[in-house]
């Protein structure tokens, strides 16, 4: 198979957890078939990362290749932007500050 016939896709890593594999998602568009207005839908793609350079919020190509496991079909052609992402999550940040009373207070203990 030529490198020509090949498929490829951009899109962006949504998660990295799994050894040398990412998950994709790629973006396309597709008119309503009653409204014509364009809407967003989204495909997530399992692709081989030999080296596991992705990391999550990374842009990357992917190119179509032979079947590599049970979902793996794709492979990572190259990362195209690097993402940046938070490494806390939004649960650990702790917030302080003065209430209505003004008393002092925190979020994460929620205590006094």
């Amino acid at each position: 198979m030529s490198y020509e016939r090949r498929k490829i896709k951009v899109g962006k890593v949504v998660s990295d957890k799994m050894h040398k594999t990412v998950v994709v998602s790629v973006e396309w568009r597709q008119p309503h078939r009653i409204y014509k207005k364009n809407v967003r839908k989204w495909s997530r793609f399992k692709a081989h990362d030999e080296m596991d350079r992705c990391n999550l919020g990374d842009t990357v190509r992917i190119v179509e290749t032979r079947p590599l496991s049970k979902t793996k079909r794709w492979k990572v052609a190259e990362i195209l932007q690097k993402g940046d992402v938070a490494d806390l999550q939004p649960g650990e940040i702790s917030v302080e500050g003065v209430d209505e009373a003004g008393r002092e207070f925190s979020e994460a203990t929620g205590s006094e």
